[in-house]
């Protein structure tokens, strides 16, 4: 992969070295009202493109910072939510030990009356 990067880099950079040695005739770049630029066209489009690739670089980063930013959202929002279902099945383990607790109270209490009944 790294050989094929080389090669597509490698070329990229001949091309923009054999379009600057065929365009170098100045013309004039209007930025704003009364500020005009002049040089030659290579070295104003190497600029451009230079330009971009810092924009899309920098777009890049922004985009990595916000995915970061909600993977992080996402993560504490399901801790949040395992801290909440530990806490539930915590209160229903409770809730279970006392409901057998009340059912075995109740129960033991049906049994006395017949076992005195019987005797």
């Amino acid at each position: 992969m790294r050989a094929i990067n080389f090669l597509f880099i490698f070329a990229f950079c001949l091309a923009l070295a054999l379009f600057s040695l065929e365009n170098t005739e100045p013309v004039l770049i209007h930025i704003v009202e009364g500020v005009e630029v002049q040089a030659p066209l290579s070295i104003e489009l190497i600029l451009t493109l230079g330009l971009g690739a810092v924009l899309a670089w920098m777009f890049g980063i922004w985009n990595r910072l916000l995915r970061q930013l909600e993977y992080r959202k996402q993560v504490r929002q399901m801790q949040n939510k395992d801290e909440r279902i530990d806490e539930l099945e915590k209160n229903l383990d409770k809730y279970k030990a006392i409901t057998e607790s009340q059912s075995l109270a109740v129960a033991s209490e049906t049994i006395k009356p017949e076992e005195s009944a019987v005797s």
